[in-house]
């Protein structure tokens, strides 16, 4: 397996775990919620996900991405989940969600086993962070769009992983 590079200013960094694209199968992780309880793909089933991955909340883009997600959630319906996932403390996602009123996207951190970065390919190995990623996953269980932004400074592609999902409900 050849390594996969994204960049942080034009500063290379590699990542580890497999990477996952449309057509697989998505799998399984281990986070924490805000409230410190476990949470996993299988909490979610029956719903369409969007699944973000991002360095840390508290960073201009992964800020604005998330507050964007936020937003556009209020037009999907029950039917589709946002879940963001960062390696920030539950303490400081749910400090964060309170004052950027953030509610209609669930955050969740990979702090304890990084299994979400892993499993889904987006772990910056040597940073310990994750790489900015939309990966949405149907009812079915299988990715039907998956985007490692390859400068994970810059923001992903809203619009694709919208459709996507849109046009699994």
């Amino acid at each position: 397996m050849s390594e996969r590079i994204v960049t942080f200013k034009g500063m290379p960094l590699a990542l580890a775990g497999n990477e996952i694209k449309a057509g697989d199968k998505a799998p399984d992780f281990s986070a924490v919620t805000n409230d410190m309880s476990p949470a996993s793909l299988k909490d979610f089933a029956g719903k369409v996900l969007i699944l973000c991955s991002v360095p840390s909340l508290d960073t201009p883009t992964c800020d604005l991405e998330t507050r964007r997600f936020n937003q556009e959630a209020a037009s999907l319906g029950a039917d589709i989940q946002i879940l963001t996932v960062s390696m920030d403390l539950p303490f400081a996602q749910a400090r964060w969600c309170g004052a950027a009123g953030v509610t209609a996207v669930k955050t969740l951190s990979d702090h304890r086993l990084a299994s979400f970065g892993q499993n889904y390919g987006v772990l910056i190995r040597d940073w310990r962070l994750l790489a900015r990623a939309v990966f949405v996953v149907g009812k079915d269980g299988v990715v039907a769009h998956a985007q490692i932004v390859s400068e994970i400074a810059n923001e992903p592609d809203y619009a694709a992983a919208l459709t996507a999902a849109k046009a699994l409900v």
